[in-house]
């Protein structure tokens, strides 16, 4: 509310300007600024809201872009930042969404954060290039090829040579490659869908 008021007094009183006292004039300005937003608030409330099952579909639809985005971004974001755009996608996740329309946002989710996880993983272990290959799949909607070229470095990295027991570092990024290759597995459909590509 008061950045709606602060925003209408620029034009109102005109700070910038030579002071020129025309009652006439400010009346003007002011009737104008305040019809156009009543008209526009009236046009807000003439447009029929959009039904929620295409509020579903644009949600799951914009969640796919940013992953897919993610999985071959140069720059990785926070996993937090990750997560909370996610947590909001949910949070404005019509009631009438069907429950599988929930689980393949989490889905979404899930697989977001384990690739800002795995991919900052592998650079530390020199994988990343072939991390990112893997991922590719993920970028071009084509779920199988990811998941085959996550399990062939899934296999690579049993057989590194580390300490006993495995090194944290290897058991994370197995761990990652796991729960991402287990949700493409399970929300192929969702995660190959054309519509982005």
């Amino acid at each position: 509310m008061f950045g709606a008021i602060a925003s209408w007094i620029i034009p109102l009183v005109a700070p910038a300007n030579q002071i020129v006292y025309d009652p006439q004039q400010f009346y003007n300005a002011a009737l104008a600024i305040v019809a156009g937003a009543g008209c526009a608030t009236i046009a807000f409330r003439l447009l029929p809201p959009l039904s929620p099952a295409l509020r579903s579909r644009r949600l799951l639809a914009l969640a796919l872009r940013d992953l897919r985005r993610l999985a071959m971004a140069p720059i990785l974001p926070t996993r937090g930042g990750w997560e909370s755009r996610e947590y909001g996608s949910l949070l404005v996740l019509p009631e009438q969404a069907e429950p599988l329309q929930r689980a393949q946002l989490l889905a979404a989710l899930s697989v977001g954060s384990e690739i800002i996880r795995l991919r900052r993983t592998a650079r530390r272990i020199h994988l990343d290039a072939e991390i990112d290959a893997a991922l590719e799949g993920v970028a071009h909607g084509q779920s199988a090829i990811a998941t085959e070229r996550l399990a062939q470095i899934y296999d690579a990295l049993d057989v590194l040579p580390s300490v006993e027991p495995k090194a944290p570092i290897i058991l994370r990024a197995q761990g990652g490659i796991r729960a991402i290759s287990e949700a493409l597995v399970r929300h192929a459909a969702y995660f190959d869908s054309a519509a982005l590509r």
